[in-house]
């Protein structure tokens, strides 16, 4: 009922207990109020945060450094809305958000997409009908492209130079039609994308050939929530999902030689089985020979029985939260 933004300072690295886990009481900075559901936020830069709602109201708050306080600065009442914007319930939920600043691209349950600009009031540019269903998670592909996954397993780009309210491309998962929650574009190369969904199946795409998937990946046991390549080091892949596992993929090179990087949790290495045209530069995400194709899939809360809901990451440090209505610091990733 009550919902809150918070802004939480994490301390220093001196804190850091023997499993990397955070040893200091995380101190809150300062929160603001928040009308509906938290669906989905992204810093826009240092000080504002850009937050979708259940509502289907986006607004930009900025974060004052000086005093510790959080003010709205911006809002686009029912930017999402079913029936017309002006009835009292016609909001509909904003489920995406994603920035590029000072571009603010949202998605939400009415299949629209929004392009916002930071200090512009009014709307850029609307696509009202880009989707029949729910368009669950938004991504940048460029800086003019938008990548979208909906609620029948498909995955559209959106060219935002068009004026024409048609995606340039579609892609699908075959037959099944399962809802995908989320994706992520791999960081170098910008074809490479990763997207999960309500099976739990993690899905590699090359957006430059075919329409579906290069490969799918058995994950997780239930919904998966959130999928992250590493943004500085994209052979490590993080996937989370409703089963409460948190899962590692490491397909960087010579597993064997490798430190393990978690004692616990299980271990499992799986093949790649598929095949793509040789190219000068072949991701490891991509790759045609099954037997190099080693990779290693720690889960590196084993233990965890609640949904595992969002991930982001950052160098050697892994933020998590949960069901348990706590958030996890892991700062010793790759330690």
């Amino acid at each position: 009922q009550d919902n809150r933004i918070s802004i939480w300072s994490v301390g220093d690295l001196g804190n850091v207990g023997l499993s990397g886990e955070y040893q200091g009481e995380p101190q809150l900075l300062c929160d603001i109020r928040h009308n509906g559901d938290v669906m989905d936020m992204q810093f826009l830069d240092q000080e504002r945060i850009v937050v979708a709602s259940s509502t289907g109201t986006v607004t930009v708050f900025r974060h004052h450094q000086n005093n510790q306080t959080l003010s709205a600065n911006q809002r686009w009442e029912k930017a999402h809305y079913h029936v017309d914007q002006d009835t009292s319930c016609g909001g509909a939920a904003c489920t995406g958000v994603i920035c590029n600043n000072p571009e603010i691209v949202t998605v939400g349950e009415d299949g629209r997409i929004n392009l916002f600009r930071a200090d512009q009031k009014d709307v850029v540019r609307t696509i009202d009908n880009a989707d029949s269903s729910t368009l669950h998670a938004v991504t940048f592909l460029r800086t003019t492209e938008i990548l979208t996954v909906n609620s029948i397993g498909q995955l559209k780009i959106w060219d935002l130079r068009q004026q024409r309210n048609e995606p340039s491309q579609i892609f699908s998962l075959t037959g099944d039609r399962v809802p995908l929650h989320c994706v992520d574009r791999h960081p170098n190369q910008q074809h490479i994308v990763a997207t999960g969904g309500q099976d739990g199946m993690l899905s590699i795409w090359d957006i430059r050939q075919g329409t579906m998937p290069v490969s799918l990946l058995n994950a997780h046991e239930a919904e998966m929530w959130e999928v992250h390549f590493h943004p500085s080091n994209p052979d490590h892949l993080f996937t989370c999902s409703e089963d409460g596992s948190l899962w590692h993929w490491d397909t960087s090179t010579d597993v064997s030689e490798k430190p393990s990087f978690l004692h616990q949790g299980g271990r499992s290495t799986t093949y790649f089985s598929h095949n793509t045209t040789n190219q000068s530069v072949v991701s490891v995400w991509l790759s045609n020979d099954p037997t190099k194709d080693r990779m290693e899939i720690t889960n590196l809360i084993p233990n965890q029985t609640l949904s595992v809901n969002t991930l982001d990451i950052l160098g050697p440090c892994l933020v998590y939260g949960t069901d348990a209505e706590a958030i996890y610091v892991n700062r010793q990733l790759f330690a």
